[in-house]
């Protein structure tokens, strides 16, 4: 039989008796497995943050576009691409997919050769990458852009694991309506942040 123990009630007037929890951590018993062991809460465990694989970021994408459903993509890369991407050398800012013979490729994007790779290699910072995708996978994307008049774009590149992953995303372009409203919401929240700042070191 577990042990039994009292927990004090907040109004410590009444003592309860209870089996089969440890004693209470900050207020709360415990619940006890087999042998006596305290059974850990999974919700409990912090979640890594995705931020901390990031290598480059569309910022470009979100503002122009409606980003709708979303992709994840593999990415050919060739031995000094991966250096250079460990090093933060990539960028997304003028970059697109492009859908052609059954493949999609990233055109665009940028990766910068890290100083040390080797004179022997031809380095190429803009040259396209093929993006690695499931065939239904394609043949969503290129369902939506041929008939649905939706654009693909990158929105990210990360690290997941050893490899380079890419988002890609379908998307609609924004009126300028639209695009103003984000503005201002950008600025606000700039703003908002600034305040709560100087507030916060009064």
């Amino acid at each position: 039989m577990a042990p039994a123990f009292s927990i004090r009630t907040p109004e410590g007037a009444k003592r309860k008796i209870v089996r089969g929890f440890a004693p209470p951590l900050k207020g709360r018993a415990q619940p006890l497995g087999p042998g006596g062991r305290i059974l850990r809460s999974m919700s409990g465990k912090k979640k890594k943050s995705p931020g901390g694989n990031t290598i480059a970021l569309n910022r470009r994408a979100k503002f122009d576009y409606h980003l709708e459903e979303r992709f994840e993509a593999g990415l050919a890369l060739e031995g000094w691409e991966v250096k250079a991407l460990r090093e933060g050398r990539g960028q997304l800012v003028e970059s697109y997919v492009l859908l052609q013979n059954g493949e999609a490729w990233l055109l665009g994007a940028r990766i910068n050769p890290s100083v040390s790779t080797s004179t022997h290699e031809i380095a190429r910072p803009d040259r396209q990458r093929k993006l690695l995708l499931h065939r239904k996978e394609l043949a969503k994307i290129h369902g939506a852009v041929s008939a649905k008049g939706y654009t693909c774009v990158a929105t990210s590149l990360y690290w997941k694991g050893p490899l380079a992953k890419a988002e890609i995303a379908l998307a609609k372009g924004k009126r300028e309506f639209d695009k103003r409203q984000d503005k201002k919401d950008h600025d606000w929240q700039r703003e908002k942040s600034r305040i709560m700042k100087a507030h916060a070191n009064g």
